[in-house]
C-alpha cells in the first residue's frame, strides 16, 4: 500500500475516534468528564468506564439477590401492599437480566405468605391447575378482604354482648332497690290504730299478740 493512501487512512481514522471520544465524554456529568478527558482514544475511554460501572451492575445484582432472598411476608401489614413490594422485586430482577419466568413467581409468592396465611397457602398448594401471576393475585386480594370482613363482624358480636350484659345488669339492681324502699315506705307511712289491740303504728297481720275471735271482736 502507498504510504500517502496509509497516512489517509490512518488519519481517518484519527477523526473518527476523536469524534467517537468527544460523544462519549459529553454524556457524562462535569466531575466525570474531568476525570476521563485525559484518556488518548475512545476505545481506551470505553474500558476504564466497563471496569468501572460493570463492577457497579454486579454488585446491583447481589443486592437485588440478597433482597429478594431475605423478604417475609408480616402479619401487622397488609398482603396486597406486601405482594406489591415483592413484584417491585421481581421487576429489579428482570431488568438486571435474570430469568424469573411467571411459574417462579407465583410459587414465590405463595411461599413468603405471612403464618397466618397457613391454611389458604396449603390449599393453593395442592391445587392440580397452575394458577397465573394475574389470578393469584386476585384471590389474594379478595381472601383478605374476606379476613378483614369475618374479623370487623367478630368485633362487632363482642360490643354487642358487652352493651346487652350492661344494660341488662344495672336494672336488676335498681328494681331490687326500689322494691325495697317502697315497703319502707310503705310502713312509714301507716298511721292507724290495729284492730287486734287498739294500738298505733302497726298493722293487725303485723301485730304479735294473740288473735282475736273475728266473732268477739
Amino acid at each position: 500500500m502507498p504510504y500517502n493512501e496509509k497516512f489517509m487512512i490512518v488519519e481517518a481514522w484519527k477523526h473518527i475516534d476523536f469524534l467517537c471520544k468527544g460523544y462519549i465524554l459529553s454524556a457524562l456529568e462535569d466531575d466525570l468528564y474531568n476525570v476521563y478527558s485525559a484518556t488518548n482514544t475512545s476505545k481506551e475511554l470505553w474500558d476504564a468506564l466497563a471496569k468501572k460501572y460493570k463492577t457497579d451492575d454486579a454488585c446491583l445484582k447481589k443486592f437485588v439477590v440478597v433482597k429478594f432472598l431475605d423478604y417475609k411476608m408480616i402479619d401487622n401489614k397488609t398482603v396486597g401492599s406486601q405482594v406489591q413490594e415483592l413484584q417491585l422485586i421481581f421487576h429489579d430482577l428482570i431488568v438486571e437480566g435474570m430469568i424469573v419466568n411467571e411459574a417462579f413467581q407465583v410459587a414465590a409468592m405463595m411461599e413468603n405468605l405471612p403464618p397466618s396465611w397457613r391454611g389458604f397457602k396449603n390449599y393453593l398448594k395442592h391445587k392440580r391447575k397452575e394458577i397465573k401471576l394475574k389470578d393469584l393475585v386476585v384471590r389474594l386480594k379478595i381472601e383478605e378482604d374476606n379476613k378483614t370482613a369475618e374479623k370487623k363482624s367478630r368485633g362487632n358480636l363482642t360490643i354487642m354482648r358487652a352493651n346487652i350484659i350492661e344494660e341488662t345488669a344495672p336494672k336488676s339492681k335498681k328494681r331490687k332497690r326500689s322494691s325495697g324502699h317502697t315497703k319502707e315506705q310503705n310502713k312509714k307511712k301507716f298511721k292507724g290504730n290495729c284492730y287486734n289491740c287498739g294500738k298505733a303504728c302497726h298493722k293487725a297481720p303485723d301485730c304479735h299478740l294473740p288473735k282475736k275471735d273475728k266473732k268477739t271482736g
